[in-house]
């Protein structure tokens, strides 16, 4: 059976980076839709995953990115059907308004680079989150902030001076502030696109860039199980997706 992990990309430049090999060689094919080319979001039948990836739109911008509330719509209904979900940066935005939370202008400013976070106990006891050290490295970059998690979420990890850096939602959904499929090479790649504005901003690229590059093998030991648990959970649901629409219908 092929199992097919839809991805959502809001930009060129920030693409599956690591979890394009992790997820194949665990056994899920990614399958892209980019709606800022103008392709088109599932309607009907849902994939057996959905991930939804970072980008600079703020997840309300719904007048300058007229293709967030489909996306917003796709992560409600897939959440409803147990589908496997993960969003990322924007995507965690996107999947924290689509169920009820709150998105706003982050009051500490531009989060960015290579920085610490601190999993919470619930995480111990996660199927992604379970095997993370005791306070691991990521690759940051926004400046919005989810600031209200959506009713009956588990935080599932903390961070300063954003303190909502990762949740779950029922058994089959996540969201993370942060970029776990950032590898050095896309993250030089960001440095080099929005370097200049950086730099204005009173941020060196080149330091940020450098830290990102020397702790590679570190994202790469600490963020493939993440994307490797995710991949399994895909390939479990089928059984509990047919289980959810069963009791749908009979509803």
């Amino acid at each position: 059976m092929t199992y097919r992990v839809l991805i959502i990309e809001h930009e060129t430049d920030a693409g599956l980076g690591f979890f394009g090999e992790w997820l194949t060689g665990a056994g899920v094919t990614p399958e892209v839709v980019r709606p800022f080319l103008g392709e088109e979001l599932p309607d009907g039948t849902l994939p057996h995953g959905l991930i939804v990836l970072g980008g600079s739109a703020s997840a309300w911008d719904d007048e300058a990115y007229p293709w967030l509330p489909g996306i917003r719509d796709l992560i409600r209904r897939s959440v409803e059907a147990s589908v496997p979900t993960l969003g990322i940066c924007l995507g965690a935005q996107l999947m924290t308004l689509a169920l009820g939370g709150r998105v706003e202008r982050g009051a500490a400013g531009l989060e960015i680079g290579l920085r610490r976070i601190a999993p919470l106990p619930a995480a111990a006891d996660d199927l992604l989150m379970g095997r993370l050290p005791a306070e691991p490295k990521v690759v940051h970059y926004h400046q919005d902030a989810m600031t209200a998690l959506p009713e009956g979420s588990v935080p599932l990890a903390t961070g300063d001076p954003y303190p909502n850096q990762a949740y779950r939602f029922g058994e089959r959904a996540w969201a993370v502030q942060f970029h776990p499929e950032a590898s050095p090479e896309v993250f030089a790649d960001w440095m080099t696109v929005t370097g200049a504005s950086l730099t204005a901003a009173g941020h060196d690229p080149r330091a940020l860039d450098a830290d990102v590059a020397a702790a590679g093998a570190e994202l790469d030991a600490t963020w493939r199980p993440f994307a490797e648990a995710f991949a399994a959970v895909v390939r479990d649901a089928p059984r509990h997706v047919r289980e959810h629409r069963e009791t749908a219908r009979n509803r």
